[in-house]
């Protein structure tokens, strides 16, 4: 039986230009739940998923209520509830009903001293001016950064370094039960510096990252990123852009990507499959079941030939 885990992209719940409805989200939810029930079935799987949109939206309706605003980490709490309730029961509709799927909370540590938390680069809820981003800054204690011609508040990306959940999830494969996690990259903690007191952080995990170390973790064949991306490609935007079919993570190390979108999937990817010797695959959605049969995505493994890369 292969163990797989899946990340799914933002675009899982909430495509580009589409409002941040329950409706909306319950229908690209189905979407999802159609195209991952293939790979369902016969394999033990563990699925995560993005939460920005979710997040912005509920600190968003904070702003509503007088008082302190929700913290990130109760935030990211109540999203990975959500966005795991409606994966969970679209999964359920398409999947024989014996087959049990439950949906984790999941913390994840990070450590104090990470350098992230000096430099925050995360931009997280609503647009501002600088005047309005300024006063927002002085009376919560926030870092703000231009954001284009905006003004968005910044918060810290530290790496995952631990992930508390990790015998439930194993347990519950162990029964044969699909398991979703770590969603948005999981709850952010730390222990209070020199006790054994675990807190909540204001900071945001990768979720690409955390899904890498949960497969590394849990012992996965396959890590994939889905994505809106059909794969990894070469001078992205550019008349000779070529789209990667399979690479070595050496090969893949020579090339640089856009942080704020495909760096995170790459090195994740790469980075497992280094680790492990497993495949990571990025690819979309739709082309997770040919993905894994190395017809679509883009695959990073060792055994690439002579460490070339594979152009479609």
């Amino acid at each position: 039986m292969t163990r797989i885990v899946i990340a799914l992209g933002g675009n899982a719940l909430l495509k580009r230009g589409e409002e941040l409805t329950a409706a909306n989200q319950r229908a690209n939810a189905r979407i999802a739940a159609e195209a991952l029930a293939p790979l369902c079935a016969g394999n033990d799987v563990v699925i995560t998923h993005g939460n920005g949109p979710q997040v912005g939206l509920l600190a968003l309706k904070e702003i509503a209520y007088p008082g302190e605003d929700a913290p990130l980490d109760v935030l990211g709490a109540e999203t990975e509830g959500a966005i795991g309730y409606m994966i969970e029961q679209e999964l359920g509709n398409v999947l024989p009903f014996e087959r049990p799927i439950a949906t984790l909370l999941t913390m994840v540590e990070v450590d104090p001293e990470d350098p992230a938390f000096q430099d925050p680069t995360k931009f997280i809820g609503r647009i501002y001016d600088e005047a309005e981003a300024m006063a927002e800054a002085a009376a919560k204690g926030w870092t703000v950064k231009p954001d284009g011609k905006h003004w968005r508040r910044v918060v810290p990306s530290p790496l995952p370094m631990r992930i508390f959940q990790l015998n439930p999830i194993k347990w519950l494969l162990e029964k044969g039960t699909l398991v979703i996690a770590a969603g948005g990259g999981g709850i952010p903690t730390m222990y209070e510096k020199g006790t054994r007191r675990l807190v909540g952080v204001e900071c945001v995990i990768d979720k690409d990252r955390a899904t890498a170390l949960l497969a590394l973790e849990i012992g996965a064949d396959i890590f994939i990123c889905a994505t809106d991306a059909d794969a990894v490609y070469i001078d992205w935007g550019e008349p000779g852009q070529r789209a990667i079919r399979r690479a070595t993570p050496d090969a893949m190390t020579a090339y640089s990507f856009p942080a704020g979108s495909m760096g995170p999937k790459v090195e994740a990817a790469r980075d497992f499959a280094h680790a492990t010797g497993g495949r990571a695959i990025i690819c979309a959605l739709a082309d997770v079941p040919a993905a894994v049969r190395g017809e679509k995505g883009t695959t990073i493994t060792n055994d690439a030939e002579a460490g070339e890369m594979v152009f479609f």
